[in-house]
């Protein structure tokens, strides 16, 4: 049986597919940014706050009995289309779903891990363990 993410991980790469060149899909990644649904300032506090990225990076986890949605902002434009694309996949998924998803290989299934910059990427990987501890919680 194919999981979700795996799913919305083949739509991903479908549109980044019809998209030519980067400049390209850095426009798609920030358009996609800009319909996260807004936090409040009260959300944009220490505790949800991403350690690990250069950029303000916040994450707020909600639980339901079986599923864990995530809400996300940044103060850059290209990260805060990365959070878009992280939730995306991870948001509103079972815990073991997105523990065992292989983000690394569907970052690099994007094209992601060649475009982006060190800092970026390694704010990339501190936005997954976040959400993988959360998971795992």
């Amino acid at each position: 049986m194919t999981c979700p993410i795996d799913i919305e991980l083949d739509h991903l790469a479908d549109e980044f597919e019809l998209l030519g060149d980067w400049e390209e899909r850095y426009r798609h990644i920030i358009d996609l940014g800009r319909g996260l649904a807004p936090m409040s300032d009260a959300e944009r506090n220490d505790e949800n706050r991403v350690r690990g990225c250069a950029s303000q990076v916040w994450l707020v986890t909600e639980r339901s009995a079986d599923r864990l949605r995530f809400r996300g902002d940044s103060d850059a434009h290209i990260v805060r289309g990365l959070v878009a694309i992280v939730l995306r996949l991870l948001s509103d998924r079972a815990p073991a779903d997105i523990t065992t998803f292989d983000a690394k290989a569907g970052f690099a299934r994007l094209g992601l891990e060649g475009a982006l910059s060190t800092q970026r990427s390694n704010g990339l990987a501190s936005m997954i363990e976040r959400i993988r501890r959360d998971a795992a919680a």
